[in-house]
């Protein structure tokens, strides 16, 4: 369902979201990645923060799971976007940090653990993972995608589970033009040693 509504709602999504601005995230996650870091972009949709990453100087690995948004990722970045689920990322060596902006709400609630599980794997030890959720509990069918909604409290508890650490969670309004009354959940979560 929600893959579908990506492939036909590609050109529509790509251009709500391609000139977001986004520094106000990119502030805190950055100054935690070594300069030069490999950054794995986990659901990059339009590819807006995998160009940012890369023109930075970073190493960008950007995959996003809808074949629409691959290549128009790719063709907006010139990155050789990969077209795959979370579960399907191997990461070696492993990588300082993943991006996962707006992309793990679409992982089912049953499976959240499992596939958080697998992407800090792919992480070096004290590496960082950012995700963000739409705020609230529970899943829910909006607009023909599926969404796990996610709050400080559900985050903590979904981490007890994990070798990952949470290194801090705020709440933001979306940065989409319009959408200011839509809340999310973003955190920062750090690859414990095993």
């Amino acid at each position: 369902m929600t893959l579908d509504y990506y492939q036909q709602q590609a050109d529509a999504f790509f251009a709500a979201t391609v000139n977001v601005d986004m520094s106000s995230l990119y502030e805190r996650f950055l100054p935690r990645v070594s300069k030069g870091g490999h950054i794995v972009d986990a659901g990059c949709g339009s590819g807006r923060d995998s160009k940012h990453f890369a023109d930075l100087g970073y190493k960008v690995t950007a995959v996003d799971a809808s074949p629409a948004l691959v290549q128009k990722a790719r063709d907006y970045t010139g990155l050789p976007v990969a077209c795959h689920d979370f579960m399907a990322l191997h990461c070696r060596p492993a990588v300082d940090a993943i991006w996962a902006c707006a992309s793990l709400l679409h992982v089912p609630e049953s499976e959240l653990a499992g596939v958080l599980a697998h992407l800090a794997a792919q992480l070096k030890t004290g590496g960082v993972l950012y995700c963000s959720f739409k705020y609230g509990r529970g899943e829910v069918v909006r607009h023909g995608r599926r969404f796990t909604d996610m709050d400080e409290a559900g985050l903590e508890q979904l981490v007890t589970t994990l070798p990952l650490a949470l290194a801090v969670s705020w709440q933001t309004a979306d940065l989409r033009p319009g959408r200011e009354h839509e809340t999310w959940l973003n955190a920062l979560l750090v690859k414990e040693a095993n």
